[in-house]
């Protein structure tokens, strides 16, 4: 029976090996930094990055409102698709902003 198993199980790869799947449904597993050689980015650069991406989709929205005004072929449901997008982004952005202010007056508060 051992013999079997080892000759089906050589025979599957491990999820592991597979593209784009490690672990249990396909879910990636997170990186490690125990051998990393450089460091994370830092937070402000995450946030800067998030609010120039932010800026991105305000020009989208803007230039698709534009577009539907002028009547030069922007449909509705792109100009609102758009403007959704942009609103969606800069709620996420500005909670983000609001909860590390939060963070960083909790931690001017301690006293040690």
């Amino acid at each position: 029976m051992l013999p079997m198993i080892n000759s089906v199980s050589s025979a599957i790869p491990p999820l592991s090996d597979s593209p784009g799947l490690s672990g249990v449904g396909g879910v990636p597993s997170l990186p490690s930094f125990a051998g990393q050689t450089e460091a994370p980015a830092p937070f402000s650069d995450l946030m800067t990055d998030a609010v120039g991406q932010v800026n991105q989709l305000q020009d989208q929205a803007k230039t698709a409102v534009t577009g539907l005004i002028g009547g030069t072929g922007v449909d509705v449901h792109e100009a609102m698709i758009a403007t959704q997008k942009a609103s969606m982004a800069f709620e996420l952005t500005l909670a983000v902003r609001n909860k590390a202010v939060q963070a960083y007056q909790s931690v001017i508060g301690m006293q040690f």
